[in-house]
């Protein structure tokens, strides 16, 4: 029941701020997502990492379609990252001026998708949280955004509702070939999907892959990101980046492994490589970027291909590693949009070259900024560390070559971080930094909890990691199986 509470709780919330717009909204929708985050931490509580959680509902039973949800170790820890920053995001927005009712029903709308997502056991369920997902954050972009954001929110909508529907089309043919009256239950679904030949196992995996690569995003499929990033405003940014784009790392955990591993063994090793020219493409346009905010997008594309070649590995240290990845990706992408943003407030500008001395007038800000830069370049003892270097260890046992190309990422990483840090903090003032305020305590309520989680979960990630070990395990095994009786 308390599964169930995660999704209504914040629909409820965004349709009583939607219906009432109750002119301060913003502490409504914050004292709701902190309750929604507590509510987590008993979901927490009660959740054995060696079982699941599940509730189940009749929706549309002639159809096979039923209101089904379970949480498992994989789910839990995109559900804590979830409602873990939702709060902060809204936090972050009282940084500015006073924003409209409607941003924060739409906020809380989007958790409750977000969380539909990632605990759905019914693959009609899935793709309704996963389409719903899409509305608010299209309507965060297009009411708030920069300057031309019609045309490239646009261009994001139609790109993830193209992959959307083809990921439709991949779950009816697999709800067709259930046996009976056909059913959408994800287990039913499963035993469907590995009964098919390898050939259409491969149909199968790029119907479904294609969704799950556009909103990772992995090259080719990466066009829409740069642009929507640098146009969404900061709350949109946060969401697309720090939890959105999980849902395609966490559609290839729940969907295509379990479902169609004979396409994930043909197709693997092809995606990997797709995920290694990520890092590569994505670290070397991140070098020669001059808008700060454009940079942070193209370096998440280079960390978004780390994590997916990592579990495609289809080792526990790969699967792991990248659920760790997307955590730290997740507060780190935050904490390095809310930094731009506070620049972009106090100078006018997020040019990089336009920028310096922003120490010698705001020297907490430039210690909180050399943190979360150290943490995305994965030094040791922060959180970056801890899933780049499982992640590249997976890699090096999968491939040697493919593993000292996706490693470059750290170099290539300090190399676009450091030379961002340079031109912004160090230095001496330019006509935009002369007069700039240091840390409000509103920037430090949202920044210094990040710089805490850097660490520790740097220090100490096994609390993380014992949460997700049965669930991976259990991916691993199913693969292992069914490779193994197809190879005998």
């Amino acid at each position: 029941m308390m599964t169930a509470l995660l999704i209504f709780w914040p629909l409820l919330i965004s349709l009583v701020i939607f219906i009432f717009q109750p002119s301060n909204a913003r502490w409504y929708a914050l004292a709701a997502a902190v309750l929604e985050f507590v509510i987590s931490l008993i979901v927490l509580y009660t959740f054995n990492a060696s079982g699941k959680l599940t509730y189940a509902w009749p929706w549309i039973s002639s159809l096979g379609i039923s209101f089904s949800l379970q949480v498992d170790g994989i789910s839990m820890l995109l559900i804590l990252l979830t409602t873990g920053l939702i709060p902060f995001i809204i936090l972050a927005s009282f940084n500015s001026k006073e924003k409209p009712a409607g941003l924060y029903a739409l906020i809380m709308l989007m958790q409750s998708a977000l969380v539909g997502v990632f605990t759905a056991a019914d693959g009609f369920l899935f793709y309704v949280f996963w389409e719903l997902a899409l509305i608010p954050i299209y309507f965060i972009c297009l009411l708030w955004g920069d300057e031309g954001r019609g045309r490239i929110t646009f261009k994001f909508f139609v790109y993830t509702l193209a992959g959307s529907l083809v990921m439709l089309v991949a779950l009816l043919y697999l709800y067709l070939q259930t046996p009976g009256n056909h059913s959408f239950d994800m287990q039913a679904m499963y035993e469907a999907g590995r009964a098919l030949s390898p050939e259409k196992q491969s149909l199968v995996f790029w119907g479904l892959f294609l969704a799950f690569a556009i909103k990772i995003p992995m090259f080719p499929f990466h066009t829409w990101q740069p642009d929507t990033y640098t146009v969404a405003p900061m709350e949109g940014t946060m969401l697309l980046s720090g939890i959105m784009l999980k849902m395609g790392f966490y559609g290839i955990l729940r969907l295509v492994i379990p479902m169609v591993p004979a396409g994930v063994s043909e197709w693997g090793f092809t995606v990997i490589v797709l995920a290694v020219v990520s890092v590569l493409y994505g670290s070397i346009i991140a070098i020669n970027q001059k808008d700060f905010k454009r940079l942070v997008a193209y370096a998440s594309i280079a960390h978004v291909g780390l994590i997916a070649a990592g579990l495609l590995t289809l080792q526990a240290v790969g699967i792991q590693g990248a659920l760790i990845q997307m955590i730290s990706h997740g507060i780190l992408a935050f904490a390095l949009f809310y930094i731009c943003e506070l620049i972009t407030i106090r100078t006018g500008t997020r040019t990089i070259t336009s920028l310096g001395g922003l120490r010698s007038n705001a020297p907490v800000l430039a210690t909180v900024f050399m943190i979360v830069l150290l943490g995305t370049v994965a030094l040791p003892f922060t959180s970056g560390f801890v899933g780049e270097f499982l992640l590249i260890n997976a890699l090096f046992k999968f491939n040697n070559i493919l593993g000292a190309l996706a490693g470059l990422t750290i170099i290539l990483g300090a190399v676009y971080m450091l030379r961002a840090f340079q031109f912004m903090m160090l230095g001496t003032n330019s006509a935009a930094t002369a007069s700039v305020n240091d840390l409000s305590n509103l920037d430090k309520a949202v920044l210094y909890p990040i710089v805490v989680l850097v660490f520790l979960i740097g220090v100490h990630p096994d609390p993380l990691l014992k949460i997700s070990e049965a669930a991976t395990a259990d991916i691993i095994q199913i693969f292992s199986t069914y490779t193994a009786n197809l190879n005998p």
